[in-house]
């Protein structure tokens, strides 16, 4: 059954051409249909010339949003000993080490990000069923198994996010809140290209960006010229 489009959707729709929009007027376009009661989130999808079902064409990393993500990251980190108590000092939310693992079996997730040192992942790796499909298993790749907990703690809850592709290829990521000005948007929607394009699976063929669209968390989406996102870069280096 095909799903409702609410009428506030459907009025907005309407301001948005089937066509690429440069990248700030397609930002500006996505403040301006960023309507609901809420504040929305600024949101990229990615469709990428990739099969994640071979590993040479898988995508899994990080990216430093410079102008940040605009949310409270609440981080959760397990280790041993010292540095447990390392992390709480670091401005960790949750800190802890088996019993920290209890509490997640439990059905305890009140935190976005977690970290781990590597010397408890042989603990760890019996959440993965619990925290794969959320996408909060820590991975050395995406910068959350690390025996320098303050600086993940720092990099996280200033800006730093993981993201990967799904099993069809493409890139949900959050890279603002549409509250942000048009301008600073701009500025982390061209972070997220280059490290897209930095990160690019070593067995992908041929054209790499097949399309991208922004979005508010509830409004339609915009498609984007990928190729002047990409120019905007070479003018400002």
């Amino acid at each position: 059954m095909a799903k409702k489009v609410s009428r506030r959707l459907q009025e907005l729709q309407k301001k948005v051409e089937e066509r690429p929009y440069l990248p700030l007027e397609a930002l500006q376009l996505l403040k301006e249909t960023a309507t609901a009661k809420f504040g929305e989130s600024a949101e990229a999808h990615i469709r990428l010339g990739i099969d994640p079902k071979y590993t040479d064409q898988q995508l899994r990393t990080t990216v430093s949003l410079p102008k940040g993500t605009g949310q409270v990251v609440r981080i959760a980190v397990i280790a041993k000993g010292e540095k447990v108590k390392e992390a709480l000092n670091a401005g960790a939310d949750l800190a802890g080490s088996e019993e920290l693992i209890d509490e997640i079996q439990k059905g305890m997730m009140d935190f976005d990000c977690l970290i781990a040192t590597p010397d408890v992942m042989p603990l760890v790796a019996k959440l993965g069923r619990l925290l794969g499909p959320r996408g909060l298993m820590p991975s050395p790749k995406g910068g959350t198994v690390t025996t320098d907990i303050g600086q993940a703690i720092n990099e996280f809850k200033g800006g730093k996010m993981e993201f990967r592709a799904d099993r069809t290829g493409i890139v949900h990521v959050m890279f603002g809140k549409a509250a942000f000005s048009a301008e600073d948007l701009l500025v982390n929607l061209q972070a997220l290209q280059e490290t897209v394009d930095r990160n690019r699976p070593s067995g992908a063929k041929g054209r790499y960006w097949r399309s991208l669209y922004v979005s508010a968390t509830m409004g339609p989406s915009i498609e984007v010229d990928i190729s002047a996102l990409r120019d905007l870069k070479l003018d400002a280096a």
